[in-house]
């Protein structure tokens, strides 16, 4: 007897199959893209190490160097168009990051040719590569946040991203202690740097493999490429919100990298830390990013971007001014503001991804991502530039070097805080009010606290919820319409 062959899935399972696949390749994929993302980003031990220990350059240089993966934000906004229509975005991702990939082999290859006894003249080839390789990275940045909105549901994203960054947070971590006992241990040694950036070319190369196999089945039509890029830009002059919160983020991310790079020199110079104690700093805010990203990813989900990232930058701004009493006999404060700060600005962070995607018009989407990192870029990257001239202007013309830097650190918390006012205008669709977010955030954790039950604010939102109860908020049927 002839056995009946085996029934096939129908379309529907089919698509949920490939979208419970990509979603699992593209965790996969951030976990092994971690190491090269994160030496790659400004203000990260490594490069810290790599041009304040082990080349030492001015901080004026250092600034510069600080801005130009912000400059190449920019620069991406005039080929990520054109590129747009050359390939599709996920091609785009792929091919961008490997030439990222590709960028950083070349550094471990003629690291040892940068004259150290020189720090102008190796800051002179380290910019110079490092303007390339940031483009590189801009570009798959943009091309990245493209695909991703391609095939990821929109009531997913918050749950999704927010499981995806705990796990990729755990990574970033486990990295950040290896490089800082390895530059620690080997006084930032030149082999000891090749060796790093060995480790996060070889892990890079598996997320590459995870993108390539990624099934990310498309949701809906692209509208981007039907119209001119006049009318598109027609169409995001229209995008009042999306306006205030380019407007914000401009605001932000000046407030955020005018001394931010110097953070880690001020812990390296000032505090006498080691490679290891600064590592351990930033292990620690990644720690208590992943402990609450899936609070905040519930959060976001339930009362919607804009409310939870005003609580969020609050929480985590006001605790900024702690930078400003900072002392040598007190520096293991640091160790309990960086987790503080990881904590509370997941939020912040994992928000405003998810509040662009909800923001961008359609019609102009490539160019509305593109738009944003581009205008924002030009105050992110003249934020550092100027930093460093005012810190190295400054500290020519003192001894009190912990006056000067305090000083300095006020001006992140008050821009930021003065930055909500534009954010407060932005008109978010389905957004609860402000007031019912501070409102279940004080109770559960006031109550938590009160009785010793902290695990309480993890079980409360960590839960699953029935199917099909009555309580679901409004907003998610709105969003399934």
């Amino acid at each position: 007897m002839v056995e009946p062959p085996p029934s096939q899935p129908t379309p529907a399972a089919a698509r949920k199959q490939d979208l419970m696949r990509s979603f699992v390749l593209s965790t996969l994929d951030g976990i092994f893209s971690v190491p090269i993302g994160t030496i790659s980003l400004p203000s990260n031990v490594f490069l810290i190490a790599l041009v304040s220990q082990a080349f030492h350059l001015p901080s004026s240089t250092i600034g510069l160097f600080m801005a130009l993966p912000f400059i190449a934000n920019f620069l991406q906004l005039f080929a990520m168009p054109a590129l747009a229509q050359w390939r599709p975005s996920k091609a785009l991702t792929f091919l961008s990051a490997a030439a990222h990939l590709a960028s950083w082999v070349v550094l471990a290859v003629i690291l040892p040719w940068f004259p150290q006894s020189d720090p102008l003249r190796a800051g002179r080839w380290l910019l110079a590569w490092f303007l390339v390789s940031s483009l590189f990275g801009a570009l798959n940045a943009v091309a990245w946040n493209s695909w991703t909105q391609e095939w990821v549901p929109a009531r997913l994203r918050g749950k999704f991203f927010g499981r995806r960054n705990r796990l990729v947070q755990f990574s970033a971590l486990s990295f950040l202690l290896v490089a800082g006992w390895v530059l620690g241990h080997w006084q930032y040694a030149i082999l000891a740097l090749q060796a790093i950036i060995a480790g996060a070319v070889l892990m890079r190369a598996v997320s590459l493999r995870c993108m390539r196999i990624n099934p990310s089945p498309i949701r809906r039509p692209e509208p981007d490429s039907d119209l001119t890029l006049a009318d598109k830009f027609a169409v995001l002059m229209r995008s009042h919100s999306f306006l205030l919160f380019v407007g914000f983020g401009c605001v932000w991310f000046f407030a955020a990298n005018c001394f931010g790079p110097f953070y880690q020199v001020f812990m390296f110079d000032q505090m006498g830390m080691s490679a290891f104690e600064v590592g351990l700093t930033a292990t620690l805010a990644q720690l208590g990013g992943a402990l609450s990203l899936p609070v905040w990813g519930q959060l976001l989900d339930r009362y919607g971007n804009k409310p939870v990232m005003v609580v969020s930058l609050i929480f985590w701004q006001l605790s900024n001014f702690f930078w400003c009493f900072l002392v040598p006999e007190n520096r293991a404060v640091l160790f309990v503001l960086w987790l503080w700060s990881g904590a509370t600005g997941a939020g912040f962070v994992l928000g405003q991804f998810t509040i662009l995607l909800r923001l961008i018009p359609l019609e102009a989407k490539n160019l509305a991502i593109g738009f944003n990192l581009a205008i924002t870029s030009i105050f992110a990257a003249a934020a550092p530039i100027a930093g460093g001239y005012l810190l190295e202007w400054a500290l020519a013309r003192t001894n009190d070097g912990l006056a000067v830097y305090h000083a300095c650190f006020l001006v992140q918390p008050v821009l930021s805080l003065a930055g909500l006012v534009l954010l407060l205008r932005v008109r978010e669709p389905a957004a609860s009010p402000l007031s019912v977010v501070v409102g279940a955030m004080r109770n559960i954790r006031t109550l938590s606290g009160v009785l010793g039950l902290d695990f309480l604010i993890s079980y409360l939102f960590l839960k699953p919820q029935p199917t099909g109860t009555a309580a679901r908020p409004n907003r998610d049927s709105s969003e399934r319409k």
